[in-house]
């Protein structure tokens, strides 16, 4: 059985394998996958694209979702007892929760696959979903040399993560106090765009905004990097914030296109689990 927790479970040969049943599924493969199956899914109410392409994909495939706030799980009741409860009707379980160890816990004493929706450290699917969508556009974007603006929190760590395990080149462009450990760090955006391809951002705390003053993206920054780079500002972005009004009307924003990879991949996702349960029965 295998589950989705973190990109290193996957290794380079697990992201390529989930890109192959990617483009299975946009051929047509797999009509009909999740007949008669159920997903449990454990999601706050404010999730707005992860939840709805889990959702819409499961449907899709013919599957039932079964929806429970996310909180469901830091009741008293001990996760093994959770568990055993729905290891009797979950074909697979799908959670996005701040703690990546309870997460852990879960899939301890979990028979079905266990998919990470999110956590504070992490956002496997968000990440493999923008891969993907690159491996479509780019020449060879293990090649593109990335750059991430924003604070040590959940995506840059998540792309830290993918570096790591695909072997591209990462930095990061933060205001000081926040850098990440092992990732070469800017704190001006406009020395650390300089020989970028592929510049992410991630949306900031409204107390921390103007420290971040002198990482903004804009039309102007986007101009000094390498001849057709690509700006992939995480969702929810803020216009005037992480990134500037016009950067985001320029055609060096992926746009919301590149984003529809995330219900394919999502799919893609529950497939590579849920065959390896199958094959491992």
């Amino acid at each position: 059985m295998k589950n989705l927790i973190r990109l290193s479970d996957l290794q380079a040969g697990g992201v390529c394998e989930i890109f192959n049943i990617a483009d299975e599924i946009n051929s047509g493969k797999y009509s009909g996958f999740l007949n008669g199956k159920s997903a449990v899914l454990f999601f706050p109410a404010s999730s707005i694209r992860t939840r709805v392409t889990f959702e819409k994909g499961i449907y899709l495939f013919g599957g039932q979702s079964v929806l429970f706030p996310n909180d469901t799980l830091d009741k008293k009741e001990d996760l093994r007892d959770v568990c055993g409860y729905l290891n009797n009707w979950a074909d697979i379980v799908i959670i996005r929760h701040k703690e990546i160890k309870l997460i852990e816990k879960f899939a301890q004493y979990s028979e079905v696959p266990v998919i990470n929706a999110m956590t504070n450290i992490n956002h496997p699917c968000e990440i493999l979903a923008d891969m993907y969508s690159l491996s479509k556009t780019r020449d060879n974007f293990i090649k593109d040399k990335y750059l991430f603006c924003g604070k040590n929190s959940n995506i840059g760590l998540a792309w830290k993560e993918a570096s790591q395990v695909m072997g591209f080149e990462l930095s990061q462009c933060c205001a000081k106090g926040y850098e990440m450990e092992d990732v070469k760090v800017y704190h001006d955006i406009k020395t650390a765009i300089k020989g970028k391809d592929i510049i992410c951002t991630d949306s900031l705390p409204a107390e921390e905004v103007n420290s971040f003053k002198d990482c903004q993206v804009t039309k102007e920054v986007m101009d000094m990097a390498n001849k057709n780079a690509v700006l992939n500002p995480c969702p929810p972005f803020y216009r005037g914030e992480e990134v500037s009004g016009d950067v985001i009307q320029s055609e060096y924003f992926a746009g919301y296109e590149f984003k529809k990879n995330l219900l394919v991949i999502q799919q893609a996702i529950i497939i590579w689990c849920m065959q390896a349960q199958k094959n491992s029965r």
